[in-house]
């Protein structure tokens, strides 16, 4: 359990929901996680319909989250057709979750780019290779594309795909929990009210 002293009340957490969030994050990097910035990501599409699954938080300011993906995969048909989605990261070792819900805005071709050429070179011909979300016959089918690419760009600059980049979640509610005992967790939310925060307490 988290440190008795360290609980959360309406009168101690941050005003800032970007520093509140910035400094659970750093406590659970320094915690020894394998993937401290690893976040479910749920969307739905146009009739409502959720699905989710785990990306990873590759920044974050006060404009928002950003993760990086295929446009033409599942979620991004769903985040074109309903722009909105919602993160939960989930911190075991130190007992805390947030969830966060906001609209969505792809980021610049620019900005895409230049994390791209970040990758390892594998990860950038994997973009390439995999249709993802797509039935593909079998494994052999994305081992042999993946040679022959990794062929065709040997000691060359990889290309950004086209259906390649990132996205910004823009937050307008923010919930931080922390476990306490009994079941009677603290939750505090935030919800964006035009150029500020409105602070509520929720109950477990």
């Amino acid at each position: 359990m988290a440190e008795q002293n360290n609980f959360l009340s309406k009168n101690n957490i941050n005003k800032n929901p970007f520093e509140q969030f910035s400094s659970w994050y750093k406590t659970a990097s320094d915690a020894g996680f394998i993937h401290p910035d690893a976040m479910t990501l749920a969307t739905a599409d146009k009739n409502g319909k959720p699905s989710a699954r785990i990306v990873l938080l590759k920044s974050f300011d006060e404009k928002g989250f950003v993760f990086f993906t295929n446009y033409k995969s599942r979620k991004g048909y769903e985040l074109e057709v309903n722009p909105y989605a919602s993160l939960v990261f989930y911190w075991d070792k130190t007992d805390k979750q947030v969830r966060i819900e906001g609209s969505i805005e792809k980021i610049s071709e620019k900005e895409s780019e230049e994390y791209f050429h970040t990758r390892p070179k594998g990860s950038q011909i994997g973009a390439l290779t995999s249709p993802q979300s797509k039935v593909v016959k079998d494994r052999k089918y994305l081992e042999e594309k993946f040679s022959e690419l990794s062929k065709k760009y040997e000691g060359r600059e990889i290309p950004l795909p086209e259906n390649w980049g990132g996205y910004r979640v823009k937050p307008f509610y923010f919930e931080f929990w922390q476990s306490r005992d009994n079941r009677l967790h603290d939750r505090i939310c935030y919800i964006k009210e035009r150029d500020s925060w409105k602070l509520e307490r929720l109950a477990p």
